[in-house]
């Protein structure tokens, strides 16, 4: 147990030896997993009262599903797509990493906290941030953070076309 905390807190630190630890192994998809679905816990808790129980469990199962999605997007697009000549990744390595960048989500428990909650939110969604493009660079073995983050900003721009193509086919975008 203390390594899976160590790793979320070297996580939250933005260590990047940290992230190149869970990159490297294979085992700690499951620690990826558990800490995407405690940080949409700390999301649900932190918007307490915004929704039921329905929407509490939607948001977590929304949350695992677009970690994987997310991870499938900028593995294809940094790998495949704009690899640097070093880049040698597999999609569970950019799973683990993007797993563990979810750890700053877990501040969002005090998002209900009155006048401050949304700051905390904020500051929370900003860092994560952070983690997800040193998550990217690390994953996808990149020298560059600027390509990191243009990995991140096509991937964003692609995961929004999707999920607005998914809605329209659905009926939810009319």
């Amino acid at each position: 147990m203390s390594d899976f905390v160590t790793r979320v807190l070297g996580a939250a630190k933005l260590q990047v030896s940290t992230y190149e630890e869970v990159e490297a192994d294979h085992s700690a998809l499951g620690q990826a997993a558990v800490v995407v679905v405690l940080a949409a816990i700390a999301a649900g808790i932190g918007t307490f009262g915004r929704g039921g129980i329905g929407l509490f469990i939607a948001a977590i199962i929304s949350a695992l599903i677009g970690w994987v999605v997310w991870a499938a997007i900028t593995w294809v697009i940094g790998s495949k797509l704009l690899p640097e000549p070093q880049t040698d990744t597999d999609l569970g390595q950019m799973m683990r990493t993007l797993g563990f960048a979810a750890s700053p989500g877990l501040l969002r428990v005090f998002g209900f906290i009155p006048f401050i909650g949304w700051l905390i939110r904020l500051v929370a969604n900003i860092w994560m941030l952070v983690a997800m493009i040193i998550a990217v660079r690390q994953a996808l073995d990149y020298t560059s953070t600027g390509r990191a983050i243009g990995v991140c900003v096509i991937g964003f721009v692609a995961e929004l076309i999707i999920i607005g193509l998914i809605l329209s086919l659905s009926g939810f975008g009319a």
